[in-house]
């Protein structure tokens, strides 16, 4: 007999946003897989993060948005924080003048628990070793590792990682995609990604958004193994780029 598979932790219907009088969304659907990680891919400009930013409603939507089954295009970001989805934005969004240590203090949230500060460490020992020094003299990978760590201190149902990799250099991005690899056997992950090895090593699913619309959903080395799929849809020959991010095999 079959198991019927889990229900999506994240199901987003018909979400539209209006910024300024322009149509940037037009109707996404998407779900987010209650295990592992889903890819949220597109052309540049396609309207992926601004789908992140109406998902947790840092700009004005509507359509819905369910989180484990609860209706939330009600409610806040601080209210959606608080229910478990933690947020690595596009920019880092570190505080420059503040420490590494003031910068991860500000992320515990107040009724999560013990903040998980040695799953951290472990992950990105440099923090530990960086902990007195501005964020804002760490190069764009270290802040990268401040930015997703916040994610990871507290006891989130979801993490959601807006082009985690970009502008990184090819070792960092390898050890970013570790980093979110680990978090995503505990956390589901919600990963907006341009570097498709990245992809093909996280992710089971995806979807991909066009013009402000939901164009493909389904397995993601499905899409990256189709030439013709991923040149209509993403704008490459070939769902492989030159960089290489091994897997925890070839790590080993």
């Amino acid at each position: 007999m079959s198991v019927a598979a889990p229900s999506p932790l994240l199901t987003v219907r018909d979400l539209r946003v209006v910024v300024g009088g322009r149509h940037i969304l037009h109707g996404v659907d998407l779900d987010v897989a209650a295990t592992g990680t889903t890819a949220l891919l597109g052309r540049n400009g396609a309207g992926k993060t601004t789908t992140v930013r109406g998902v947790l409603g840092l700009v004005p939507r509507t359509g819905s948005v369910r989180l484990d089954g609860e209706e939330t295009t009600h409610l806040p970001t601080h209210a959606l924080v608080r229910r478990g989805i933690g947020y690595a934005p596009e920019d880092r969004g570190v505080f420059a003048a503040l420490s590494v240590a003031e910068n991860l203090r500000l992320a515990e949230r107040a009724g999560a628990g013990e903040p998980a500060y040695e799953l951290v460490y472990e992950l990105f020992p440099e923090l530990r070793t960086r902990a007195r020094q501005p964020a804002g003299i760490l190069s764009g990978g270290q802040q990268q590792m401040v930015a997703i760590a916040r994610t990871l201190l507290n006891g989130n149902r979801l993490i959601i990682a807006d082009e985690p990799t970009k502008g990184l250099a090819p070792k960092v991005v390898t050890q970013v995609a570790r980093v979110l690899e680990r978090a995503a056997e505990a956390v589901p992950v919600l990963l907006v990604e341009q570097n498709l090895a990245v992809v093909r090593r996280l992710a089971r699913h995806c979807a991909v958004i066009a013009d402000g619309r939901t164009a493909h959903h389904g397995s993601a080395t499905g899409l990256l193994d189709d030439a013709e799929a991923a040149r209509r849809l993403l704008g490459v020959g070939h769902a492989h780029r030159p960089e290489t991010v091994p897997s925890q095999e070839a790590e080993a």
